[in-house]
């Protein structure tokens, strides 16, 4: 699930439109070492990978038979089937490292898409066309760019006869489509030594596009929030609704309703907040620029706060986020209501507890309203560092390919798969290369696609990051 700059806040997102959405300039020339990595990334694409007929253990067997055909031995490459999901199995492989002492990197991406109708897309979701500048085709952007690129990376490197100081690792997994199943939080739980490393680069950032086609920011995602679901619920004797009483249900759960709506979770900062918020002061109106930087020096600064906060995705970066979603209550129209039950949805800041959330929602919602967990909780997922060690390659390779592009870190409001590394203890870091148009490029809706010159272009640029970041020659 990619979540983009082209969601973020209104101000940036101005800065490109949908008017080139279509259309795309495609690259001048294609290199022979393009077209060998498009018969790759066609494979992959046009394998259906869905939860209801897909299968990813396909994929992972197919991308798995090209790194082997590269030279791959087959112990180093490994396609891990769980017990009861068969078709969701994932890959992983290992180019092995010079220095036993240098701690390994992690490639992670998901092979698995969303679901598609045929009837409803312009063309074959499960065909990769190519028209007007355009990839098109169901996980063209998500994820199987990103998969297709490590794939493709590791075999170069192999046939390149490059030694990596470090051992790169990657995982090609399924579910974080769907919640049957998760592939990377089966492998962090039970085939930890087969993932283990210093850091994982995944999804979860990309770049934008303006309406001319040209890139405007690079994204570096350092971090994401934690979704959970609570359970609110008002119970009573009810009796005939001829004879009302002051102890409503509905209007208890309603009430409790209006003062969680009315609460603002405390405003809190990470390196990648700070940093956003740092970055984009250049780049926004000066009263925006000057609320921000006052926030960046004290962020409990009331007005700049409340400028910054009235964009509901700034606010929703700086701070956990908790809404009701669904409610339900009554059992019959000349009844007093015995129960009324609420869903609340929030979006914890990385690094916040899930209790110290519903104890708050608890207090907020007073007697006699019970919150509870709708589900199992999701891990605690801290925000990784935005290091030098982490930042300084990439931005030396985008400086090469996107000379003056500002390189902004983010906070993703939505969700990836890196929440299970990072609570896992490996810094996951969103980087991908991808510049798209500020209308998400169909990801998730339909006619999906990605500008062909942005995946070749992220193809270099990612190639070059891992040879940084692994060392060696």
């Amino acid at each position: 699930m990619k979540r983009s700059m082209w969601m973020m806040a209104g101000s940036l997102v101005a800065l490109a439109t949908t008017a080139s959405a279509q259309v795309a300039e495609p690259p001048k020339t294609v290199r022979p070492d393009q077209l060998v990595f498009r018969d790759l990334y066609k494979e992959l694409v046009e394998i259906n990978t869905t939860l209801s007929v897909g299968s990813c253990t396909q994929a992972a067997e197919a991308m798995g038979a090209r790194l082997k055909a590269a030279g791959f031995p087959a112990e180093d490459v490994k396609v891990v089937v769980a017990d009861g999901h068969p078709k969701e199995g994932s890959l992983v492989a290992i180019l092995k490292g010079t220095d036993p002492k240098s701690k390994p990197m992690l490639l992670l991406a998901h092979i698995d898409v969303v679901e598609a109708n045929r009837a409803d897309w312009t063309r074959d979701p499960f065909k990769l066309v190519e028209e007007n500048g355009y990839f098109f085709g169901r996980g063209t952007s998500d994820d199987k760019a990103q998969a297709a690129i490590w794939v493709d990376s590791l075999v170069r490197l192999k046939q390149a006869g490059f030694k990596p100081r470090r051992d790169i690792k990657m995982a090609l997994t399924c579910g974080e489509e769907s919640e049957a199943y998760n592939g990377i939080e089966d492998l962090v739980k039970n085939h930890r030594p087969l993932v283990d490393a210093e850091f994982a680069l995944n999804e979860g950032a990309d770049g934008l596009l303006d309406e001319h086609d040209k890139p405007v920011v690079l994204e570096v995602q350092g971090g994401e929030k934690v979704y959970q679901d609570f359970t609110l619920t008002v119970t009573n004797p009810g009796g005939h609704s001829s004879r009302p009483v002051p102890a409503n249900a509905i209007y208890q759960l309603s009430a409790g309703l209006d003062r969680i709506g009315a609460y603002g979770f405390p405003p809190r900062f990470n390196d990648a907040t700070r940093g956003y918020f740092t970055q984009m002061q250049a780049r926004v109106p000066a009263e925006q620029a000057a609320a921000m930087k006052a926030l960046v020096a004290n962020i409990n600064d009331p007005a700049a706060l409340k400028t910054v906060t009235a964009d509901p995705m700034w606010n929703s970066m700086l701070r956990t986020t908790c809404v009701a979603t669904m409610v339900n209550a009554g059992h019959a129209p000349n009844a007093l209501p015995q129960r009324a039950t609420a869903n609340v949805n929030c979006r914890i800041l990385p690094g916040t507890p899930v209790e110290e959330v519903r104890a708050k929602l608890a207090e907020l919602a007073g007697a006699p309203t019970t919150v509870v967990l709708a589900h199992e909780a999701n891990p605690v997922s801290p925000p990784p560092p935005l290091t030098p060690a982490i930042m300084g390659p990439i931005e030396k390779e985008a400086a090469k390919l996107w000379p003056g592009v500002p390189i902004v870190p983010i906070l993703l409001t939505g969700a990836t798969d890196g929440v299970h590394t990072n609570a896992a203890g490996i810094p996951t870091y969103g980087v991908s290369g991808l510049f798209g148009g500020s209308d998400g490029d169909g990801i998730h809706g339909l006619n999906e696609r990605i500008r062909v010159k942005s995946l070749y272009d992220g193809r270099d640029f990612l190639y070059a990051l891992i040879k940084d970041y692994a060392g060696g020659k």
